[in-house]
């Protein structure tokens, strides 16, 4: 599926509108490339800083990365921190593309949420299009790794020193919504449930147009995955409709609007393409699932747009399948 626009205006048009999102706010096994998990080194938390009411936010030294990187924590009612502490379950909430780990809590009301009480919420750094992979690199230069940060890293601090159990679900959306299925497709049986909101879920279908985002922040385009035709395989492998068939057995909701501007949004005007893209990618990995027969929720709700009122109410829609495997009340 195309979108009626050329590449360069396509892309331009996601990031216009993530920065107006912000502003409104106010098995596959292993990774391809990129920085890996070095038995050698450790992830360090090199900074705590409380932002608010059962919110820490940790600054994170990481190898995977080379850098280091931020974490946004929701801890639930009676938390404390220390190895001995009570284990929680934990919900890992990916933000979208060029945005950051704090968009979760800048553009909803999560902290609201009585279900969200009762679990760990992990809002990660993801990078603006990190894509949430290990990249292939450039040469000799190897790229981020932040799956590797994500899975490995990031998850034993959290296990280790910030009471995070083995319960895990995982949501995202866009990019995030990518990440969350993707995860929990090439690590079979680390997230109970998984969730995408207006996900980009069938990459290879519109890879031209990723390239030209990719190529927005970095020289080479192909140092994520690679070039989408000699590199094909190594694409399918974070494509989450090659991915289908390992999702058997793990509870998923899927949903998108359809790019018509519907009741959520503030103002009357013209489709979103970014909403139609995203909309295409997800009936497509929907539509795998069922010829494979892997249960799916799917809430292809009609009118709505690429923005944060529809993805804060999909959320909602969402607990119960994602809180069902935390062994959490439903909500």
């Amino acid at each position: 599926m195309r979108v009626g626009i050329g590449t360069r205006r396509w892309w331009s048009l996601l990031l216009v509108a993530a920065a107006a999102a912000a502003f409104v706010g106010l098995g596959c096994g292993g990774s391809d490339g990129g920085a890996r998990n070095r038995p050698d080194l450790a992830a360090t938390v090199v900074r705590e800083e409380p932002v608010g009411p059962r919110l820490l936010d940790l600054t994170i030294r990481s190898p995977a990365l080379g850098t280091d990187a931020k974490a946004r924590l929701m801890t639930p009612i009676g938390w404390r921190k220390g190895r001995a502490a009570r284990r929680w379950p934990v919900l890992y909430l990916l933000h979208g593309c060029c945005d950051t780990y704090q968009s979760w809590t800048r553009s909803t009301s999560i902290e609201r949420f009585p279900a969200l009480r009762r679990v760990l919420v992990v809002m990660p750094e993801g990078g603006a299009v990190g894509f949430y992979s290990d990249w292939v690199g450039n040469g000799s230069e190897p790229g981020p790794g932040w799956e590797t940060f994500h899975l490995v890293e990031l998850r034993r601090l959290l296990e280790r020193d910030y009471g995070a159990g083995t319960r895990r679900a995982i949501a995202g959306l866009s990019m995030g919504g990518l990440g969350a299925i993707a995860y929990a497709a090439r690590h079979r049986g680390l997230f109970g449930a998984a969730a995408s909101f207006s996900g980009l879920l069938h990459p290879l279908q519109d890879a031209d147009d990723l390239l030209g985002l990719f190529g927005n922040y970095t020289d080479d385009p192909r140092a994520v995955w690679g070039d989408p035709v000699d590199d094909r395989a190594r694409w399918a492998r974070h494509d989450p409709t090659e991915l289908a068939a390992r999702l058997r057995g793990t509870p998923l909701f899927v949903s998108s609007g359809n790019g018509r501007r519907g009741p959520l949004d503030a103002s009357a005007g013209g489709e979103d393409p970014i909403e139609i893209t995203v909309f295409g990618e997800s009936r497509a990995f929907v539509a795998r699932l069922r010829r494979l027969r892997v249960p799916v929720h799917a809430d292809f709700y009609g009118p709505g747009t690429h923005s944060w009122p529809y993805w804060q109410r999909e959320l909602r829609r969402a607990l119960p399948t994602l809180m069902h495997d935390l062994g959490a009340p439903r909500p």
